[in-house]
């Protein structure tokens, strides 16, 4: 898989696009996008399904349901899984190349793990009972103008805010915070995760960073995903993943994950260890 084109002006052009315009992308574009998805890898080395649905063409439209939350979409992507360590990961890691690609062609998306009716969508794309099927989102044209509803979810969650460098990033153990003056090379890559978009913003990415590379952890959100029957936010940080892993590639900077490198470290409250990136 290559990213031909420029991770900052993508992440920065990407937002929850809620409201759509009735007009259909193009079927060249289409295919170009089809293409892109097939292209996909991870560095999780798991398996990550995608299904695409025109909403004209499925039957019962009316169990397409989004909750109110997304209205005049035409097209969607789903994605699968079987449940297995690090699968998640590798889930939000492709599904968010794919949502930088949209972002690249001017097209909006919006991540949807809890407010759409799986059991509909999941008839209507021919997905499996035993396939997890965690995440859609649709794909389109935005709307000139935002919904009452959009504007009112993107203040709830304050869309728009992130997180600072100290809360996020650290230098050798969770007591030293990381500057960005610090983080040298890293810097770049480090903003990217800092600007991803995550389940209800909760920005759940904490990241060490020691000689050997940087080390990636989870803040599990008390009682967060219970209504999951697995950890949404380990999607989350295949977003990371992703962001980080598209960033230092673009700068030219080698390296690799691991699942294995934790280092020996003291954790704070809730925090569980993800995986790492080792410098080469």
């Amino acid at each position: 898989m290559k990213i031909d084109f420029s991770v900052e002006e993508a992440v920065q052009k990407r937002y929850s696009v809620r409201n759509y315009q009735k007009q259909e992308v193009d079927t060249n574009l289409k295919h170009e996008i089809e293409a892109f998805v097939g292209s996909l890898e991870n560095p999780f080395g798991k398996k990550v399904n995608f299904h695409f649905l025109e909403s004209k063409e499925a039957q019962n439209q009316q169990k397409l349901g989004t909750y109110g939350v997304i209205t005049g979409a035409e097209q969607y992507i789903g994605t699968t899984i079987q449940l297995e360590p690090m699968s998640l990961e590798a889930l939000g890691y492709e599904m968010e190349a794919v949502i930088l690609y949209l972002a690249h062609l001017g097209l909006g998306t919006c991540w949807l793990g809890g407010t759409f009716n799986r059991k509909g969508f999941a008839n209507a794309m021919n997905i499996g009972e035993n396939d997890i099927f965690p995440i859609v989102t649709p794909y389109g044209y935005p709307a000139p103008k935002k919904h009452i509803k959009e504007t009112m979810m993107r203040k709830m969650i304050q869309a728009d805010q992130r997180r600072e460098w100290s809360s996020l990033f650290f230098k050798s153990d969770f007591q030293t915070p990381l500057s960005k003056e610090e983080a040298n090379e890293l810097a770049f890559a480090l903003e990217m995760v800092r600007l991803g978009p995550s389940a209800s913003n909760k920005q759940p990415w904490r990241i060490v960073v020691t000689e050997q590379g940087c080390h990636f952890y989870e803040y599990k959100e008390p009682n967060y995903s219970d209504r999951f029957a697995y950890d949404i936010q380990r999607i989350d940080m295949g977003i990371a993943a992703a962001h980080f892993d598209f960033a230092v590639k673009e700068k030219m900077m080698q390296g690799a994950f691991h699942t294995e490198s934790e280092p020996d470290i003291t954790l704070p409250e809730n925090v569980e260890y993800a995986f790492s990136w080792i410098k080469e």
